[in-house]
């Protein structure tokens, strides 16, 4: 049996149509298929190659850490080099109330103990949440997620959970005493990259501050260079009481963290202790390659020149008369077409020609753009030739 038929019939997938694209190997922005065909990515795993695909510094601290220790102990007892200095460069990149890092494995959990963590520390129950955000699909992000239809075969899910509209300013008033954290992306991700303005931010941290809840900003998937700054947030000049780590921080291997104030944090160790408990996250390996991930992006300046890459892909297919618009920061672009229909034509034809792209979740006539943060001018210029031929090829 083919590697293929073997997929289908062993590998548990999540729609009756996957991609099944298979990949032998991947290097910087590209991936090949066994025949040796080659694909640009412009979606980097969902926000996660950040540095493309194998990055040497990377593999090596793999590498290295591997030859040294894996697993030794649950997470939080044992004091492991890779997780002291990842959290000590995390915490030294972020304002001073961000001091402490509980590593996990994951967005989903990162943002699941975010929300026990603001549970605890108010003795509250309520947990607002935003339209067509997205925070993961286990039980508790999933009962956060901004669409019902994606919730409606778990219910029931977690009581006391109270939906808003994303910048709108006078929905901030249902946040009230009784609201024991209010999480959000910065921009919303899966919506189709929307950003809020800076009144609905200021006027959700003050409103927070009135009423005692936590502000949690999830940036799972704007994180570590995306939008153009190490964090989205940064833009805003709105600090939360709790930050959500996960996708591109491993820069390829699982891990995800939630970064709070020491004081907030410490209500884990009591009434009851282990208020948390996680046997991998933090992995060693994990943060040996995160550390040198983070190392990566912050020495070279990579961020430095991401918002000038992204204009490129804008000044590249702006003319094109199936591109009815753009919203974007840094390399995050939502690339707007005019329906559903020709934005699948478009991803098919992509596709054919040797471009890996990706559709929202909730917004169904845009495509994303989301390249590793490494592409050079020429692999842009490459990669948007093809899309304009995957584009010319739409006959609708």
């Amino acid at each position: 049996m083919s590697n293929r038929q073997l997929f289908l019939q062993h590998v548990a997938t999540t729609s009756d149509y996957p991609i099944s694209l298979e990949i032998e190997r991947a290097e910087g922005i590209y991936m090949y298929s066994p025949e040796g065909k080659k694909y640009i990515d412009l979606v980097s795993g969902v926000s996660v190659s950040n540095l493309g695909h194998g990055h040497p510094r990377v593999r090596q601290a793999v590498k290295d850490q591997v030859d040294k220790y894996m697993h030794l102990m649950v997470y939080g007892e044992f004091i492991e080099t890779p997780q002291v200095k990842l959290a000590k460069l995390l915490v030294d990149n972020l304002p001073d109330k961000l001091n402490s890092v509980y590593f996990v494995n994951s967005g989903s959990e990162a943002n699941e103990g975010a929300i026990k963590l603001a549970k605890r520390y108010t003795g509250r129950s309520e947990i607002v949440h935003f339209k067509n955000a997205y925070h993961g699909s286990t039980h508790g992000a999933l009962s956060v997620l901004g669409d019902e239809e994606m919730k409606n075969a778990y219910r029931p899910l977690l009581p006391d959970i109270r939906q808003i509209e994303f910048d709108n300013i006078e929905d901030l008033q249902k946040i009230t005493h009784k609201t024991a954290c209010v999480i959000l992306e910065p921009i919303q991700s899966e919506a189709g990259f929307i950003i809020p303005s800076q009144e609905f931010l200021d006027t959700l941290r003050k409103r927070c501050d009135e009423t005692g809840a936590l502000l949690i900003f999830d940036e799972v998937q704007m994180g570590f260079g995306r939008t153009g700054k190490l964090f989205a947030f940064e833009h805003f000049n709105v600090i939360p009481d709790i930050l959500t780590l996960a996708k591109a921080m491993g820069a390829g291997m699982p891990i995800g963290a939630f970064i709070s104030e020491k004081g907030i944090l410490d209500s884990f160790k009591s009434n009851p202790m282990l208020g948390h408990i996680t046997t991998f996250g933090g992995h060693p390996v994990s943060c040996a390659a995160a550390l040198a991930g983070l190392e990566v992006l912050l020495e070279d300046k990579i961020i430095d020149d991401v918002n000038r890459k992204g204009e490129l892909f804008i000044s590249l297919l702006k003319d094109h008369p199936l591109i009815k618009g753009f919203r974007n920061k840094g390399l995050f672009i939502a690339v707007n077409v005019e329906s559903q229909e020709i934005m699948l034509e478009v991803m098919k034809h992509a596709y054919e020609l040797g471009i890996v792209m990706d559709p929202f979740l909730f917004y169904p006539g845009a495509f994303r753009i989301a390249p590793p943060l490494v592409i050079t001018d020429e692999e842009i210029h490459e990669a948007c030739a093809l899309l304009i031929q995957a584009m010319d090829a739409v006959n609708i």
